[in-house]
């Protein structure tokens, strides 16, 4: 009740929307709020109403979020101070694996039970951070229902894979041991910047992308080079948009960048 108050207390200094009720919710399942925007997604298919009580700021914004905006208009959002998460006063945080020390210790000393997820490399982590937060949520038989659609979207392809690079956000590529890179295996497409020398991060020019173009370049950021008209002279490469919505996240990302990556090949090989 003490810390109830003090989150009612701050809600009224600092903003003028109504304080979330304190304690458990739907059957002593535990109310939670979420800092991570991969964690809001699948928070917000294993949460029953009710039970998620905020989302990170991120995914309110169109260009990081990997919610459905319809879905994430739905949920009150918070940048993710101390005041703010007490003013919710919630049972549970769920945050980012490199949550400022200073945070957690204040949420802990809150007694705000904080439980932390990291960064998906493969269909098989996602499908345990699935488990995970649904587990904590309290509704595993959720989890389940979207572990199966992800194992069902991302069963891999038997077809030959189209030599693809992805060129993301500020020009980079991805390497092996990403997400992406699985989903684009998974998906019929063979990560060309492998193939030409580039590891995570690298930084790919135009210049490299006209002189050894790719069957399938798959352009997820925004950059003047991405959008070069000299793109349009490759007539043996098609140009397609990845939103990069699709690239980070796991969880409900995958069945919608499944479904994106293999049309994408259907058109690129036919």
């Amino acid at each position: 009740m003490i810390r109830w108050l003090a989150g009612a207390v701050l809600a009224l200094g600092g903003c003028s929307a109504p304080v979330a009720p304190p304690g458990p919710v739907n059957n002593g399942r535990p109310s939670i709020v979420s800092l991570n925007p991969c964690a809001d997604a699948i928070l917000a298919e294993v949460a029953e109403p009710g039970q998620l009580l905020a989302i990170s700021h991120y995914s309110k914004d169109p260009r990081a979020n990997s919610m459905n905006a319809d879905d994430a208009r739905r949920y009150r959002a918070t940048g993710g101070t101390v005041e703010e998460v007490l003013a919710l006063d919630p049972d549970v945080v769920v945050a980012s694996s490199f949550i400022a020390p200073a945070t957690r210790a204040a949420l802990t000393d809150l007694a705000i039970r904080v439980e932390t997820v990291g960064s998906v490399a493969s269909v098989e982590d996602s499908v345990a951070q699935v488990r995970q937060l649904a587990a904590l949520a309290g509704n595993v038989d959720a989890g389940e229902a979207l572990v199966s659609r992800i194992a069902k979207s991302a069963a891999p392809s038997k077809a030959a894979p189209v030599d693809t690079v992805l060129w993301q956000s500020g020009g980079i590529v991805p390497g092996e041991a990403t997400l992406i890179t699985d989903l684009m295996a998974r998906a019929g497409l063979a990560n060309g910047a492998r193939t030409r020398g580039l590891a995570q991060a690298d930084f790919l020019p135009l210049e490299n992308v006209l002189a050894d173009p790719p069957e399938l370049l798959l352009v997820a950021g925004s950059e003047r080079s991405q959008h070069h008209p000299a793109l349009a002279a490759l007539s043996e490469t098609q140009v397609a948009r990845l939103d990069p919505n699709l690239v980070y996240c796991g969880g409900p990302t995958i069945p919608r960048a499944m479904a994106r990556m293999r049309a994408l090949r259907r058109s690129a090989a036919s």
